[in-house]
């Protein structure tokens, strides 16, 4: 177990944040913290790299694969830089019949930007996810952490319009 990269890459505050995570698991199950070690990371740094995740499973002594294994699996997980603001469009079944794709359309032209992309001023991020499993309220999507659901052109307009 090498702390030290890890160190290198966060302030103390942050690797006592990761300590908490620790703390709530048992001594041989490091590895239930590497959910919470990876957003502590990823907030501090923007996204997740190879040394980035490499250093989260050495600090807490795991097989580097099992570190990869989650943060490429949950597209909570940032792999390359992301803007401000990462808006998650969902454009599975349920949203996609009651219109995700005029919803994409919508931000792609407002914003000026396609999927796996960032607008030049760095504010937002626009995402397709397979399924933010809120099918009552299609169409969804997702902006940082908040979900908005029954979407239109208009209340997407006024959704960007209240974000800095």
């Amino acid at each position: 177990m090498n702390q030290e990269p890890l160190k290198a890459i966060l302030p103390a505050e942050k690797i006592a944040e990761v300590e908490q995570w620790l703390a709530k698991y048992p001594a041989d199950r490091r590895r239930s913290a590497v959910m919470g070690a990876l957003r502590i990371v990823q907030e501090h740094c923007n996204h997740l790299n190879e040394e980035r995740m490499n250093a989260v499973a050495d600090y807490l002594g795991i097989p580097r694969i099992a570190v990869y294994e989650v943060a490429t699996f949950y597209s909570m997980y940032f792999l390359q830089p992301v803007g401000k603001h990462v808006i998650n469009v969902c454009t599975n079944v349920s949203c996609m019949l009651r219109g995700s794709d005029q919803i994409v359309a919508h931000l792609q032209k407002k914003l000026g930007i396609g999927f796996k992309e960032t607008t030049q001023d760095g504010k937002f991020t626009l995402r397709e996810v397979e399924c933010l499993a809120a099918c009552g309220g299609a169409p969804c999507c997702q902006i940082d952490f908040d979900y908005h659901e029954n979407l239109t052109p208009e209340k997407l307009d006024k959704l960007l319009a209240e974000l800095e």
